[in-house]
């Protein structure tokens, strides 16, 4: 247990970081789901559209250090690779 008065400080603040990275984690997850639900019905109109509001969400959670640069852009060129393969399809 903390027990200087910075301690116990920063382990409100941690508190704190953890709701709101958790919100914005289970929102960028939620996004991602929309498009893999979209790309499994076939549907390239829905996937295409949720892709494009996913991206912005995704890149949001980079600038805030939800998620690692390189991990978002792994993640968007993948789901974009699948709603291109849609779409020759």
């Amino acid at each position: 247990m903390a027990n200087s008065p910075q301690a116990l400080k920063r382990a409100r603040q941690n508190e704190r970081r953890f709701a709101v990275n958790k919100a914005r984690r289970s929102r960028i997850r939620t996004y991602l789901r929309k498009v893999e639900e979209a790309i499994a019905s076939g549907d390239r109109e829905q996937a295409t559209e949720a892709l494009r509001a996913a991206q912005p969400e995704l890149m949001r959670g980079v600038t805030k250090g939800v998620f690692h640069k390189n991990t978002a852009a792994r993640k968007m060129s993948r789901l974009s690779a699948r709603v291109k393969a849609l779409e020759t399809a």
